[in-house]
This record gives C-alpha cells, structure tokens and sequence, in this order.
C-alpha cells in the first residue's frame, strides 16, 4: 500500500509550500488507494509551540487535506507527535543498536567549549558518569567514507560525497533525537513508501539515507519538488507579501480557491479554474514540474473571484460567515434577514475577488446609515447634491413597480435632463445611497436595497446636507 506522509515542524505558521507539498502527497495517496498521515515533528523543544501545531492542524483542515490515521481525539484522528513517541522510548532501541554495532558513539564535550569533543565512547555507563561530571553528551553517527548514491523521482541520480559530512548528531545533549535520525525510524515504523518533500530537504537526504542502511532498512522512494519561489526569483519569503495559510484565510481566500491555486504551483494543467480534489485520477506524481514555481498573488485573487461567481450562493454565505466571525469588526446579526442578504451577496460578488472586499462591499447594505468614505463625503459637499438627491427622491418614490429595469429607466431619464450633470448625478446618488465611490451596479443596488430603504437614506442624506 502507498503511504505516505505530512510531516511539519510546529515553530512557525502552515507554509504555502508546505501546504502544497500535503496536497500533492494527499492527492497521491488518495489515487492510488493510501494513506495520507499527519506527523508532528517536534524535538525542537526551545522552538515548537502548541499555538504552532493548532494553526497548522487547523489550516490543513481548512484546505481539505484530512489524514488517514493516529491517535483516536475524540473519534477523529490526532496526528502522531515526536515528543508523545520519545516519551514511549521508541527511539531508544534504535540509539542502542546503533551503537552496538558501532555505527554511533557517545560524544563527550568539553566542560568549557561546548563544540569540543573530549572522548568519544561506545559505553553508556561511561557517557553517564561524564554527564553526572557536568559535561555535555551527545550521540553521533559516524559518517563512513565513500559516497550515497539514490534516485530522486524529480531530479534522477544523485550523488553525495560522504566527505562533505562531519557525523551526524542524532541524540541531543537533552536526551531527544534529532531531526535526521528520527525521520527515519518514524518514516520506517510508520511504513512510508514515498518521501515527497521540498528540494530545501535534499542535503539531509544522503544523511538519513546512511542511516537507513546502517540500520538495514530499505529505502522509501524520495522526491524532492523545486521551491515557490517570489517574483524576483528568490524563494517566497515574508518579504515578498504573505507566505502562510492563515495569512490567505483572512485575505478572504476560500478554500477552494487557495487550493486550486496550489495545485496549479507543478501541475501543469491547462484549465486553470478546477477542483483538484474532484480531478485526482489525473494525478501523477511524476509529472510535477521540474522547475520552480513563481507564486503570482494577482493571479491567486482572480481564481478566488472566480470561484467566488462559480459557487452555490449558499456556500459563499458559509465561506463568508466563517470568514467574519473571526475578521469582521462587527456581529453578523446583520445577516439574519436571509433573503435580503442573498439579494446583496449575489450582486456583490459579482464585483469582487476576496471575501474580505465582499465584506467591505456588502456592509453599507445593512447599516440604517452606511458609513461614508472621506471621497465620498467629498462628492456630497458639491452644491449640486441637494438638487439631484431631492429629484431622484421624488422621481423613485412614484414607482409604482420597483424592478431593475424601471429604475434604470427613471435614472436614465433624470440624467438626461438639461439642469443636471449625468456624471455628478450618478456620483451623488451612489454615495448619498452607499456611502462608497465604489460598488455593486447601481441600477442592481437601488433594487435591493428597496424602495423604502432608498427613500429613507436620500431623506436621511438630504437633511445632513
């Protein structure tokens, strides 16, 4: 069975690349009947943080990428952690055996410099009585000579010159292992058969692979897939803009969007607009691009409009509700009336790429007296804007049927007149009614809004004016 896993150091925030590495690994697994696992690497004691592991958990729930197994938390899968695994001594035997064979050796460190080995022994009682001396001590790996050769699925053969290593640490002076040496027992034990990861891992692939065989294991089958990179070129960075999942999230990015995108970060698909999760007979892992990817935020937002004009309505209220309760300033008791807000999110979306400027768009829909941006204020201090709120008050209040089409009539016919400037109308009567320079349709607004919430805020407007 194909097995393979996830597996994020919890010091920081779910990476885009990172996210994209679980979606392809996911998406393998998935085609070919696997399992996709969550491990948790987190021996890094000084830097790991449970803030970290939520945030990571969480994001990669929000983009759908569950896992296939672990500890049962309340009748869902947990991800396996490192730290629960050291506390079970599941490391340990490995540690021994290693030594035994003397493959690995205990590295005592002077008292003073603690890069300085003083002794190097196979004895552990030896080790301990040097510890219960105050010295530092370790356990390294010894490196042999020669060169470890593998096949990588993106890059082909490759070749390391093993003299280009000092041993390997694989037990720190506080009794946990390190990266290299536990990646390998878990991904053992845990009965990995392809390790897809990012190129950054690629010098660490010779290391685990000595230990690999030092331990007589046979070797999953490696990939590493080229980095995001930036647009100048240079891996994506905090410096180029927002690089993590969270980050996304609150933009306003749905779901589904940010993953689309993901995939199309190495799987050269021509259709640009798709859902990776309904398409993964299409997968092949072999075929991820072999060069890097250059993450385009512009092109991210125009997939995210897209979807958002795609989707069922009622699951962009959901994104968007989600969204809010964690981003918007104010209550979503505004969206109790469903069939008004329906109204409002449908001509809305229509205009907008991110679930954040729907918000921005929708809000003055619902307040008694929609905030006015400064420009706007600025339009109704021209001298004409009592003149033209007072006509279009009068005009739309005899209506007797209050359709699309009547009132682009009515609002046509008034601009149209000698005494009025078209542009400076229509300017006036948006702002007056929206509080914004920028909205949805205003023929479309007047609509929803209704022709007694139109004639209460040109009355409301016309007396502060």
């Amino acid at each position: 069975m194909i097995r393979v896993r996830f597996a994020p150091s919890p010091t920081g925030y779910l990476h885009v690349g990172g996210a994209r590495t679980a979606l392809f690994d996911w998406l393998f697994a998935k085609k070919n009947g696997g399992k996709f696992i969550l491990r948790i690497e987190d021996t890094d004691t000084e830097r790991s943080t449970k803030e970290s592991e939520h945030s990571i958990v969480n994001d990669l729930k929000w983009c759908g990428l569950t896992w296939d197994e672990g500890p049962d938390v309340g009748g869902e899968y947990g991800p396996y952690r490192q730290s629960e695994r050291v506390e079970k001594g599941i490391y340990q035997p490995y540690v021994d055996k290693l030594v035994s064979i003397q493959r690995a050796y205990y590295a005592i460190y002077d008292k003073e410099d603690m890069k300085k080995i003083v002794k190097k022994t196979f004895s552990s009682q030896e080790a301990t009585l040097y510890k219960e001396k105050g010295h530092s001590v370790t356990v390294n790996f010894m490196v042999e000579e020669g060169k470890t050769i593998f096949h990588d699925l993106a890059k082909g053969k490759m070749e390391f010159d093993n003299s280009t290593f000092d041993d390997i640490v694989i037990v720190k002076s506080n009794g946990y292992p390190t990266y290299n040496f536990a990646v390998v027992v878990d991904d053992h034990l845990m009965k990995i058969t392809h390790v897809v990861r990012g190129e950054d891992h690629l010098t660490n692939t010779p290391k685990q692979i000595m230990i690999y065989k030092a331990l007589g294991w046979k070797l999953p089958v490696f990939m590493h897939i080229p980095l995001i990179l930036g647009p100048d070129k240079s891996p994506l960075s905090k410096r180029h803009g927002g690089t993590s999942v969270s980050y996304f999230r609150n933009y306003g990015i749905t779901s589904k969007a940010f993953v689309n995108y993901l995939a199309l970060l190495g799987w050269g698909r021509k259709e640009e607009i798709f859902d990776p999760f309904k398409e993964i007979k299409e997968f092949e892992l072999e075929k991820i691009s072999k060069k890097p990817s250059i993450f385009d935020y512009s092109k991210l937002e125009w997939i995210n409009g897209q979807h958002l004009r795609k989707m069922p309505l009622d699951e962009v209220m959901e994104e968007f509700k989600k969204w809010a309760l964690i981003n918007a300033k104010e209550s979503l008791s505004w969206l109790e009336d469903e069939e008004y807000a329906q109204k409002v999110f449908e001509i809305c979306r229509q205009k907008v790429n991110t679930l954040k400027v729907l918000y921005e768009f929708s809000y003055p829909f619902f307040c008694e007296e929609p905030p006015f941006e400064e420009k706007a204020r600025e339009i109704l201090k021209n001298e004409c804007a009592p003149k033209c709120l007072g006509i279009a008050k009068e005009n739309l209040s005899k209506l007797d049927e209050w359709s699309i089409e009547n009132i682009e009539d009515k609002i046509r016919e008034i601009a149209l007149r000698e005494d009025i400037s078209k542009k400076k109308f229509f300017q006036v009567l948006r702002v007056a009614l929206l509080g914004k320079t920028v909205t949805p349709g205003l023929f479309e607004s007047i609509y929803v809004l209704g022709k007694a919430r139109t004639i209460q805020r040109l009355s409301i407007v016309m007396k502060r004016i």
